[in-house]
């Protein structure tokens, strides 16, 4: 799956937005579904992660890996950041990034059945990890390339929508061609599995083509660069001055950005947990990818007409304890079968889009004038400054777990789902902490 920290703006007067930059920067989020949906989520992490395949703490070990990734973006997503508006070259960063992505995907390919191929398999995983997110932070800064003040809003949506209908699709194409067949020739190593990985590079390439093609760099602005320390530097700076100024901004910023690093653990270890806890195969795990895609995006949708009418606040806080409430009926539950994982694992999917758009409207209501475009700068730098929270706390679950029940870290696997409800449940408690925005005329 994948998040967006684009700031919303005010939609007026009848722009035409799905232009031919549009399109093309749109159909990069739709290439970025091959790695976020299917390489990190529902098929090469649970691939990677079985006990059977790659030694009984293959799970613990992808949690460290993930949090690692996680740790490396925060350290040096600022400072690439600072490089690209400081030297225009956004779409050259942008290029290299992407690329880098794709061969990750495909040398995944040879990551054979084995605890021997665990390492390179982790470590592929890992950078491909922090390469798709600097990608992902580049193409985010891009939206007010490609659109207007009064069409961002649109533009912004119509990518994250492409990113949800290019799970879904590739998933689909995935398991009628490859996942389902998984007997004869196909089922030797798991070639089904790593043919899947060339399948989701060679889509990644040919759907971000169109973007890398079309972008160009911008002029140099002339401020010398900071570095990581530098950059760092102005972001504490930047929230030193909110909290003299409003607080609420700042509980706000820290608050999502604890529960939206577990509204991501949900997703990047949801298949997981199905596939070590609730045996789920590799087409099961798919199919509930398909499905959890599906009623994220719709629910995204309806939720986004009733934040209107209730507000976000309202929403932030029912829909989080809602995740929180299911989660924990994973990991009580876990007994009574599959039926408790596809109904509570839903549940889950079901408030990750509302929650990530209500929280992008509600910190637009919530910035002070003229502050949006700063305040939602560091919405996405705080956001991924904690990006490391949920992928160690699943694997500090898991390893406290297997202590305290006695048994193995694989069939301790569904103590996972508590470190990821500890993250919602710290987000939680901090957006308490957040006051209500005024009304605007």
């Amino acid at each position: 799956m994948h998040t967006s920290d684009l700031s919303a703006e005010p939609r007026s007067g009848r722009s035409i937005y799905l232009n031919r930059q549009v399109l093309p920067w749109a159909f990069w989020d739709w290439a970025s579904a091959a790695f976020n949906a299917v390489v990190t989520t529902f098929v090469f992490s649970p691939y990677l992660s079985n006990a059977e395949l790659f030694g009984d703490r293959a799970n613990t070990y992808l949690g460290w890996t993930l949090s690692a990734a996680g740790i490396l973006v925060a350290l040096v997503a600022p400072a690439a950041g600072e490089w690209a508006d400081r030297t225009g070259k956004k779409n050259s960063l942008l290029t290299v990034t992407t690329l880098a992505t794709v061969v990750c995907m495909a040398l995944l390919f040879f990551v054979k059945p084995g605890v021997s191929y665990l390492g390179i398999g982790l470590v592929l995983l890992g950078v491909g990890n922090v390469v798709a997110e600097m990608g992902d932070v580049v193409y985010n800064s891009m939206v007010t390339d490609v659109s207007t003040p009064a069409t961002v809003g649109r533009v912004s949506g119509f990518g994250w929508g492409m990113g949800y209908v290019g799970g879904i699709i590739l998933l689909l194409v995935l398991y009628v061609g490859l996942i389902r067949p998984d007997t004869g020739w196909l089922a030797v190593e798991s070639l089904n599995i790593r043919m899947c990985m060339l399948a989701c590079a060679a889509w990644t390439l040919i759907f971000s083509l169109p973007l890398m093609l079309t972008s160009v760099n911008s002029a140099r602005s002339g401020v010398d660069t900071r570095g990581i320390a530098g950059a760092y530097h102005e972001v504490f700076r930047s929230i030193a001055r909110l909290w003299r100024r409003d607080r609420s901004v700042v509980w706000f910023l820290i608050s999502s950005a604890i529960y939206r690093d577990g509204l991501a653990g949900v997703f990047s270890f949801g298949g997981v947990i199905a596939a070590a806890a609730f045996g789920f195969s590799a087409g099961d795990v798919l199919i509930f990818g398909i499905v959890a895609n599906l009623v994220a995006g719709l629910a995204a949708i309806l939720f986004g007409w009733l934040d209107d009418r209730v507000g976000s606040r309202a929403l932030i806080i029912f829909s989080l304890v809602c995740m929180t409430l299911a989660g924990l009926a994973v990991f009580f539950f876990h007994d009574s079968g599959r039926g408790i994982f596809w109904v509570f694992g839903l549940l889950l999917s079901v408030f990750v889009g509302p929650v990530q758009s209500s929280s992008r409207a509600y910190l637009a209501r919530l910035a002070p004038a003229g502050m949006s475009g700063q305040i939602f700068g560091l919405y996405a730098t705080t956001g991924r400054a904690v990006s490391f929270l949920a992928p160690a706390l699943y694997s500090v679950a898991i390893t406290v777990g297997a202590a305290l029940a006695g048994v193995s870290r694989a069939q301790a696997a569904y103590f996972g789902i508590i470190g990821i409800v500890v993250v919602l449940v710290a987000g939680l408690i901090t957006f308490l902490f957040v006051k209500a925005p005024a009304p605007r005329r």
